[in-house]
């Protein structure tokens, strides 16, 4: 089999998935064009079957097997959206399916892939040990690994993703893809540049996994020696072998976005487009907000995936109001004196902020005797209304801090 995926490949693969998995929507974004001074739309992939892209390259994949390897049953590694396709895929074909996750993977990935029908091992802190395990698993037992990324196969059914933003919006100059291991972003690329070379593919990664900008560097996959990232979808220490040559070959630039980005965006997709995602499906979003004039419009971002831990997206969404200026953390000494509390309160419930809690530190070598630090817990209405809410209070003679 050949080690490049071609136009043609990506092709047969959709008439593959025909009846299998779905075209998501693309919906236009008056917010997002607003900010960036021209038309964006977003790629719903949240809304594919099991919740991200990863369907589609894991039934092609599989549904590729000859009887025998079938008979053998598949093994793969993922820390939950790969699992789910894998599971869903052999499953749908009869095919026995085990999956190695990361311990701590998110726990509904976790009840998704055993709903799907495949059998849960944990092994490891990072993808790459429950690879390894998966690997061992597939030497001892016959079953075929089915890569998250590194196969034309997946590389071929996740540029199945491109051929569709091609055809929902045929004026786009820009098409921004969340990357990990780079199957995703590799087959859209693929696609695009085969159909439309003019279009600027733009792969985006947190900055705590970001093994593409070293690896291009050096002109060879090079791992990360550690991670750290609550976009665990994106969180990939080394890019395939077959993803980084095509990366390298068709794609126009890799960007990073932060941890507070990728949590801003999340929020600004629950609030404005009505998605939830989960972080690395915000990756899009998050390097277009960070950059408004940075992507030459018509601009399309995708949303690679939905699958959110409730507990991580309440988590997300009190980081996302930090980040946007809704949450606001302030240490204010006031004199130690009776009504002291009452009327720095009196100054905030006058500026229209709502207290969530408020802690005393009455020893500590910066207060003189008579001082006392009041460390305050905010809720304002975004960045300037925190901005004038701490000037009132330093107006008013208050020291402050944040």
């Amino acid at each position: 089999m050949t080690e490049e995926c071609s136009l043609a490949d990506i092709v047969a693969a959709r008439e593959m998935l025909e009846g299998v998995t779905v075209t998501t929507p693309m919906e236009e974004s008056r917010w997002l064009s607003a900010l960036v001074g021209g038309p964006v739309s977003l790629k719903c992939e949240n809304l594919q079957r099991t919740g991200s892209f990863k369907s589609r390259g894991a039934y092609v994949r599989i549904a590729r097997l000859s009887a025998e390897e079938r008979a053998k049953g598949v093994v793969a590694a993922s820390a939950g959206n790969h699992a789910q396709g894998v599971a869903l895929a052999a499953t749908t074909l009869g095919i026995k399916s085990t999956v190695f996750m990361p311990e701590g993977a998110p726990i509904p990935k976790e009840k998704a892939t055993r709903g799907y029908g495949a059998d849960v091992v944990f092994h490891g802190r990072y993808l790459e040990d429950s690879l390894a395990a998966a690997r061992q698993f597939a030497e001892e037992t016959g079953a075929v690994l089915i890569h998250p990324f590194d196969h034309v196969d997946i590389v071929a059914g996740q540029g199945t993703l491109g051929l569709e933003v091609l055809e929902q919006a045929p004026d786009v100059r820009t098409v921004l893809v969340p990357t990990g291991g780079g199957g995703l972003l590799a087959g859209v690329a693929i696609a695009v540049k085969a159909l439309r070379p003019d279009v600027r593919v733009v792969g985006v990664q947190a900055e705590g996994a970001a093994a593409y900008p070293g690896s291009l560097a050096a002109g060879r996959p090079v791992p990360l020696e550690s991670m750290s990232t609550m976009a665990d979808g994106i969180a990939v220490g080394r890019p395939g072998d077959i993803t980084f040559a095509a990366v390298r070959d068709h794609v126009d630039e890799i960007v990073t976005v932060s941890e507070e980005s990728l949590s801003r965006a999340l929020l600004a997709l629950i609030e404005r487009a009505k998605q939830v995602v989960e972080p690395a499906g915000a990756a899009a979003v998050a390097a277009m907000l960070d950059n408004p004039t940075g992507f030459e419009t018509p601009a399309v971002a995708v949303l690679s995936g939905g699958n959110i831990d409730p507990l991580l997206l309440s988590k997300v969404i009190r980081h996302g109001l930090a980040a946007a200026g809704r949450y606001l953390y302030l240490r204010v000494c006031i004199p130690d004196l009776p009504g002291g509390l009452a009327s720095l309160l009196g100054e905030v419930g006058a500026e229209g902020a709502n207290v969530l809690e408020v802690a005393h530190e009455r020893i500590s070598p910066s207060l003189t005797l008579n001082e006392v630090e009041v460390r305050i817990q905010l809720e304002t209405r975004g960045e300037a209304h925190a901005e004038h809410l701490m000037e009132r209070l330093r107006e008013r003679g208050y020291r402050v801090n944040t």
